[in-house]
This record gives structure tokens, sequence and C-alpha cells, in this order.
């Protein structure tokens, strides 16, 4: 497996980087998201986590992805404008990304190697699936969609990795 930090990312305002430029050296919560989802007001939580815990060492990084239902059919601009206007979202973002298949972004080939809860790895469930990264690259947790970003099990490992 690649190490994560080195890995390339364009941002939603079309910068190349990497993942490790992206997150300066912080441990990260990145999630795939989808602004005409079921689930889109977890960016509300996932602001306020960002808010939260930005401090103490922790960036939360979204990476749109259209591949569940067409649920982000927007420009990088649309994108940007929604969760700005709708959520306040401060957090930085990737230009949209494929999560699954053979067009998968690499950092997404990296991440869906870790287990979550159960144990299982491979392909993202569906949009806002959660991945805790630590400041060296290492996967720390994997968390389902239906995990709200608040989650009990999601801040407890935020405050652990963090100490």
């Amino acid at each position: 497996m690649s190490n994560l930090l080195d890995l390339p990312v364009t941002t939603l305002a079309g910068e190349p980087t990497t993942f490790g430029a992206l997150t300066a050296g912080r441990a990260a919560l990145v999630v795939n998201v989808a602004s005409r989802c079921g689930l889109t007001p977890q960016y509300g939580k996932l602001e306020a986590l960002h808010e939260e815990f930005e401090a103490k060492g922790l960036t939360v990084i979204g990476f749109p992805s259209n591949q569940f239902a067409g649920q982000e059919p927007g420009t990088a601009e649309e994108i940007a404008e929604f969760c700005s206007a709708t959520y306040g979202v401060t957090f930085p973002m990737s230009d949209k990304v494929e999560v699954n298949g053979d067009g998968r972004d690499p950092i997404y080939a990296a991440l869906t190697q870790a287990q979550d809860a159960k144990g299982e790895t491979g392909d993202v469930q569906w949009n806002f699936e959660k991945f805790l990264v630590a400041a060296d690259g290492s996967v720390i947790g994997r968390y389902r969609p239906g995990t709200e970003p608040d989650a009990p099990e999601i801040r407890a490992d935020i405050e652990a990795l963090l100490g």
C-alpha cells in the first residue's frame, strides 16, 4: 500500500496537492460527501467536529463523489457554494472523485483496505462513509454511512487519537 500521505489530491478549487500537505501533519476524518443525499445533513455535524477539534489537531476532509445514485451532480463551484451557504463548511474539500470501481481515487484505494467495526473491508457502501486517519497516515477507524459524525464511537476514537 502506498503511503497515504504521499498520494495526490486535487482540491475543490482545482489546486494539486498531496494528502499529507492537505492534513498538514494533523489527524483527519475523511468523508465521501454528496449534496443531494438523505445523509447530507451530516455536513453540519462534520463542520461542528471540525470546529471543535481543529485546534487540537484534527482536520475534516470532504471528498465529493457522484457514484451513489447521482447525488453529487454539481460542478466544483456549485458544490463549494452549496456547502458554504447551506452548512457553513470551512473544512477542506477535494475535487469530485470515485470511491469505488476501476476509477477509484488512490486515496480511496488505500482507505478501503481498512476494516470497519465488524472487520469488513472493501468498497464504500454509500455517501458519508468516514475514515479516521492518524497524522502518520495510518487508518485508525472506519465508520459506515449511517454512523453520525458525532457518534460516541467516533468522538472516543478522535479523543484517544488526539490525546
